[in-house]
Order: C-alpha cells, then sequence, then structure tokens
C-alpha cells in the first residue's frame, strides 16, 4: 500500500468519498502522475514536481491548489499561467489557481473539467 492509499485509509473527512473520486479523476488524466503526501493531504506530481495539491481544511468543502511546486517562476508570471475557459479556478497569484468542491454531486457535474484543467496546468507548468 502506497503512502497516499494509508493517508486515505485513515481519512476522517465528511467528503472522502468526493476527495477519492477527484483523486482518480487526477490520476486517469495522465499516466504520468504520481501522487505523495503534502501539506498533509494527496498531491499530484509531474517530473517530481508538486502541481495540484488537496486542501482538505474546511468545512463542507475541500479543495484543489494548482501551483508550480517549490521553486517560483522567474520572473514573475505577468498573467495566469493558464486561460481557464471552464471559469472554476479563483486565481490566487498567476501562478496559482484554486478548485473549490462541495459535493458528490459537484464533483461528477466537473469531471471533464477538473481533467482538462489538470492536463492544461501540468502541461504549462513544465
Amino acid at each position: 500500500m502506497t503512502p497516499v492509499e494509508q493517508f486515505m485509509q485513515q481519512l476522517n473527512h465528511p467528503l472522502k468519498p468526493e476527495i477519492e473520486a477527484v483523486r482518480q479523476i487526477i490520476l486517469r488524466t495522465d499516466s504520468r502522475i504520481t501522487e505523495q503526501i503534502k501539506w498533509n493531504a494527496p498531491s499530484f506530481c509531474f517530473q517530481q514536481e508538486d502541481r495540484v495539491t488537496f486542501n482538505l481544511q474546511g468545512k463542507g468543502f475541500f479543495r484543489l491548489i494548482f501551483h508550480c511546486g517549490a521553486k517560483a517562476k522567474q520572473p514573475p508570471l505577468q498573467a495566469p499561467l493558464i486561460e481557464d475557459t471552464t471559469g472554476l479556478l479563483e486565481w490566487a497569484a498567476n501562478d496559482r489557481a484554486i478548485l473549490k468542491l462541495t459535493s458528490m454531486e459537484d464533483v461528477q457535474a466537473k469531471e471533464e473539467q477538473i481533467a482538462e484543467l489538470v492536463r492544461r496546468w501540468i502541461e504549462a507548468a513544465q
């Protein structure tokens, strides 16, 4: 059992099924995506760099944080890393965005958009 599978097995969160569903969506997006635990939550890596990490804090929701890993881009981005044609992302900075999910219905309704955002983010953040 991997560290993330152990983490998920022990996770006590009211939206655990939704979190697992999003985890599977992300893992199916690209076979090169790997996962580890970062910020006390599952984090998804591409070429050993964290790109999308769960934030499990909060009541009645969880977040996916889209980011560019530990190393800051030089110089800072002058525009958002990707064009968000879904309208789902809240931009914290040009290289950091947040997607908030609240229920299984929310996850299922946004499944294709989540996968597309992950694909585009990974491609742009290389």
